[in-house]
């Protein structure tokens, strides 16, 4: 008699008996479960498993689509893959960095010879395509991590090579497309035909690779031009360069030969030295008696600030730093969202006359009472902070706003100057693994609201969707609109705050729904070398998260 596990379903509530050693994909078929949109993975006991996974005890399942978060990252990561082997198939030699998130998709930096053309773009498509069309299997392999660093030297993808040298694990997962080889963090699709829609075109020097959207799943998300944005990349870039770093095997490595001291030194003299830089733009930008800066949460906007206004007194120039969050409407006046709850990221939540009248009359000479905001209370009151705007005085604002056109709509654009800031990760896991921009700030926001909060981690995780809605509809929209853009990011700060960050991960629990991102940060985090936090300077952005900054908040 064949034997039998029970999987109890989360999408219907239903139980099954599944034959035992079955894998997702044989289990759903036997449900028949209906969805909206193809099943492409699933939340196993609050763990995400791609539909390879075999079921040998009783389990609770939860299937994926697209519109979720994981699955969106399945099916990215499996265009990647058919991208990496159409690439293959069609130059050698070749390399391919799937490299930065840009412009609603992903860079990819190709070295296949000479300059990529258009007609390069058009023929890679299209050997994609016909590996889509193929319904080719895609199969999951483990072996022992030896024999994986064996394999992958012998196909010369030494980035992958580095990396599993470095992560100390026994074992590794690895797939194959039709005898192409590669190593992926995190779960596949288990076939090439479930990629039904994608994009591929010439981007800069490279190739842009589009993906479906997540709200819209049937289209591919918006083409958005971001000069900006690839050219504060780029600039990074050049920065790895100079310290020979562009993925985490590499940053293992130098932690390994003991030079993080060395790196620490490094990336915060270019950091500082950027910041610099914006502060004699602004010096030298004749005018200017405002000053905005912008970004998304745990971007580092307020060290920012406080880094920028030390580099204006430099020039000779005082900065008078003036909080956004004292504009805020009393309470019953805030606009609500769409569960009824108060909105405090909408715009229309700031005193927006207020701020314009208060603007203006400071700019002419006039001087105003500044408002402030009893959090307590949910009142504006008067603060009895009463401000002159003199000739070497300029204005430093920060907040998620500051570069949205409404915010200050009647104030004189020519006296305004705009600063983007985040945390634009810009190593690589390995070149064919990106590691997600927001996973950086996520890491940074769970250690800043445990230790200046009270929030678990677990809150915070559960916050996260919705502080990412809040930014997408309120900041990423206006980050083009910025003077200069920022990166706030460390190319050693994943090891830095992994020591902080993993055991309050581990303090999730495993039966609630934040678990199975919680455990994905966890395993992200294990592929990354610790540095002691005592090598970090007071004056670093990232004291603004970790503690000991010299600065005052």
């Amino acid at each position: 008699m064949e034997k039998t596990v029970k999987v109890t379903c989360l999408n219907n509530g239903q139980d099954y008996d599944i034959p035992m050693g079955s894998n997702l994909s044989e289990a759903l078929q036997l449900m028949n479960l209906t969805m909206e949109h193809e099943p492409i993975l699933a939340h196993v006991n609050n763990k995400v498993e791609g539909m390879h996974y075999r079921i040998y005890k009783p389990k609770r399942v939860e299937f994926l689509d697209i519109t979720s978060a994981s699955g969106q990252r399945a099916y990215t990561r499996t265009l990647f893959f058919i991208l990496c082997k159409a690439v293959r198939d069609l130059y050698t030699p070749c390399k391919v960095a799937i490299d930065i998130p840009v412009s609603n998709g992903y860079y990819v930096d190709l070295n296949i010879g000479h300059p990529v053309t258009l007609e390069d773009a058009g023929r890679i498509r299209k050997r994609m395509q016909e590996i889509i069309d193929a319904a080719m299997p895609i199969h999951r392999h483990e072996t022992t991590t030896k024999e994986a660093i064996e394999m992958f030297n012998a196909l010369h993808t030494f980035s992958k090579v580095k990396l599993l040298k470095s992560t100390g694990s026994l074992y590794t997962t690895f797939y194959d497309i039709g005898e192409y080889y590669d190593y992926f963090y995190g779960s596949i699709l288990t076939n090439t035909k479930q990629i039904y829609l994608f994009g591929l075109e010439k981007y800069y020097d490279g190739l842009l690779l589009r993906i479906p959207s997540r709200e819209h799943p049937n289209e591919l998300g918006e083409l958005i031009m971001q000069d900006k944005m690839f050219g504060i990349f780029k600039e990074h870039h050049r920065w790895q360069d100079i310290l020979g770093m562009r993925t985490i095997g590499d940053l293992n490595e130098c932690i390994d030969k003991g030079f993080s001291s060395h790196l620490i030194q490094i990336s915060e003299a270019l950091q500082e030295k950027k910041i610099a830089r914006i502060a004699d733009e602004i010096a030298n930008r004749k005018g200017i008696k405002l000053v905005l800066i912008a970004g998304p949460s745990s971007s580092g906007k307020t060290t920012t600030c406080k880094r920028l206004s030390v580099q204006l007194a430099v020039n000779s120039i005082k900065p008078i730093g003036i909080s956004l969050d004292d504009y805020f409407l009393d309470r019953e006046l805030t606009p609500r969202d769409e569960s009824g709850d108060y909105d405090f990221e909408n715009l229309h939540a700031l005193n927006l006359p207020l701020l314009n009248e208060q603007m203006n009359a400071l700019f002419r000479g006039e001087e105003v009472e500044l408002p402030r905001y009893d959090f307590p209370t949910g009142k504006s009151v008067k603060s009895g902070r009463e401000l002159k705007l003199e000739d070497d005085q300029i204005l430093v604002v920060e907040g998620i706003h500051a570069l949205n056109p409404e915010l200050m709509a009647t104030v004189p654009q020519e006296q305004i100057y705009r600063v983007y800031a985040s945390a634009l990760t810009t190593l690589l896991l390995d070149n064919h693994n990106y590691i997600p921009t927001t996973d950086n700030r996520l890491l940074r926001r769970i250690i800043r609201d445990y230790k200046y909060r009270g929030v678990s981690a677990q809150e915070t995780i559960r916050r996260w969707p919705s502080v990412r809605k809040g930014e997408n509809k309120w900041i990423f929209p206006f980050q083009e609109n910025c003077d200069q853009m920022f990166n706030s990011a460390m190319l050693f700060e994943l090891a830095v705050i992994k020591s902080q960050a993993e055991p309050l991960l581990e303090q999730v629990p495993e039966d609630c729904p934040e678990y199975a991102e919680a455990y994905r940060l966890r395993k992200f985090l294990k592929y990354i070398r610790p540095i002691p936090e005592d090598q970090i300077p007071p004056t670093s952005l990232l004291r603004e998260f970790l503690g000991g900054s010299s600065f005052e908040y």
